[in-house]
C-alpha cells in the first residue's frame, strides 16, 4: 500500500505541473489562446523504402539516395499522439505500418558486379513504435510569445529517436513466400560458424530526420517528414556475409525445410562461366560491414488541443 501512495503521489505531481504550466494563457490570434504545453493527435501516409545489400544500382553500390530504387517504394502509414513545449521542443510516440523490398533481378545487369546473377530478393512487413523528440529552431532561437507579432504558422523541424520494429524477411519460391530467419541461410546457430548467430526478429532502432508543419487553421496542421531509421543489424534482408557449404544444411533441417534453405541460400545459376560458384561456400554473398535501413517519406494531418477559444460579452448596457 506504501508503494501504491508513492506511485500515487507521483502521478498527482506530474498532473499538478502540467496543469501549472497550461494554466498561463498566451495569445494565439485575435481568437484563440494558447497554453505553453499543446497537444497533438494525429496520423499519416506515405512510402517506405529501404537500403539493403539487395538490389541497387551499380557496381558496390553508391551512398544513399544515389543508390536507392525508387520503383521499390512502398505505402506506409502511422498514428502518433505528441505533446509540444512552447512551440520549440516536442516529443511524440508514434506506431508506423509498412512494407520494405529489393530484388536484385532489377539491378543492371552490365554493371552489378555479380548482383545480377546473385538473384536474391525479399519483401518484409515493418512494424514500429518509437519515441521520437522535434526540435523548431524558429522557436528555440526566438522567443515569439514575447513579441507583438503572432508567431510563423510555417515551423520547419529536426527530428530524433529511438524505436522498436520488427520485421520477417521473405523470398519467393514457387510461388510461395517463405520466411527465411528460421532456416539460417548463412549457417546462423551452426556449430562450423561460430561466429554467426542467429539474428532477432525484434530490435531497436534509431532515427534521424527532418520536416515542416504548417497551420491550416487553430485545430489542424499539416507536415511533411523525412524519418530515415539507423539499424543495429545487416539482417534486414537476410543477407550479410558469405556463402557456406550447402550440404551442412542437412545436419540441422529435413524434409521442406533442407530443400527451402538449400535452395533460398543460393539463387545463382549454375552454368554462368563469368560467376563460377564454390560448392564449398566461402564466396561473398553480402557486404557485413554495411548496415540495412529503411526510411519514411510522409504527408502528416493532426489535431491540436489545448488551444481554447476566447469568449467575447457583449457590450456593457446601462
Amino acid at each position: 500500500m506504501k508503494k501504491l501512495g508513492i506511485i500515487v503521489a507521483i502521478i498527482g505531481l506530474l498532473f499538478t505541473g502540467i496543469h501549472k504550466a497550461t494554466a498561463q494563457f498566451y495569445f494565439y490570434d485575435n481568437d484563440y489562446y494558447d497554453t505553453p504545453v499543446m497537444f497533438e493527435v494525429g496520423g499519416s501516409i506515405g512510402i517506405m523504402n529501404c537500403l539493403t545489400d539487395i538490389g541497387r544500382k551499380r557496381g558496390n553500390g553508391r551512398p544513399f539516395l544515389k543508390d536507392l530504387t525508387f520503383g521499390n517504394n512502398r505505402l506506409n502509414g502511422s498514428i502518433y499522439v505528441s505533446m509540444l513545449y512552447k512551440y520549440a521542443v516536442g516529443v511524440r510516440l508514434e506506431g508506423t505500418f509498412g512494407t520494405v523490398k529489393a530484388y536484385d533481378s532489377i539491378s543492371l545487369k552490365s554493371v552489378s558486379e555479380g548482383r545480377y546473377e546473385r538473384s536474391l530478393q525479399f519483401k518484409s512487413k515493418i512494424n514500429e513504435v518509437a519515441l521520437v523528440a522535434e526540435f523548431h529552431p524558429l522557436f528555440i532561437f526566438i522567443n515569439w510569445l514575447t513579441r507583438d507579432d503572432e508567431p510563423p504558422r510555417f515551423s520547419p523541424y529536426l527530428a530524433a529517436g529511438m524505436g522498436y520494429f520488427s520485421f520477417n524477411p521473405q523470398a519467393k519460391l514457387n510461388q510461395n513466400w517463405i520466411d527465411l530467419q528460421p532456416l539460417s541461410t548463412e549457417g546462423q546457430g551452426f556449430k562450423e560458424y561460430p561466429n554467426r548467430k542467429p539474428y532477432k526478429l525484434g530490435q531497436m532502432n534509431f532515427s534521424l530526420g527532418i520536416g515542416a508543419k504548417y497551420e491550416l487553421t487553430p485545430e489542424i496542421n499539416i507536415r511533411f517528414e523525412i524519418l530515415d531509421r539507423i539499424l543495429k543489424t545487416d539482417y534486414l534482408d537476410d543477407l550479410s556475409t558469405r556463402y557456406i557449404n550447402p550440404n551442412l544444411f542437412a545436419n540441422y533441417f529435413s524434409g521442406i525445410d533442407l530443400s527451402n534453405a538449400q535452395a533460398l541460400n543460393d539463387r545463382r545459376s549454375k552454368t554462368n562461366p563469368e560467376y563460377p560458384i564454390n560448392p564449398s561456400g566461402g564466396q561473398l554473398r553480402g557486404n557485413p560491414n554495411n548496415k540495412d535501413s529503411y526510411f519514411t517519406c510522409n504527408l502528416k494531418v493532426g489535431l491540436t488541443f489545448g488551444r481554447e477559444k476566447i469568449r467575447r460579452t457583449g457590450p456593457i448596457r446601462f
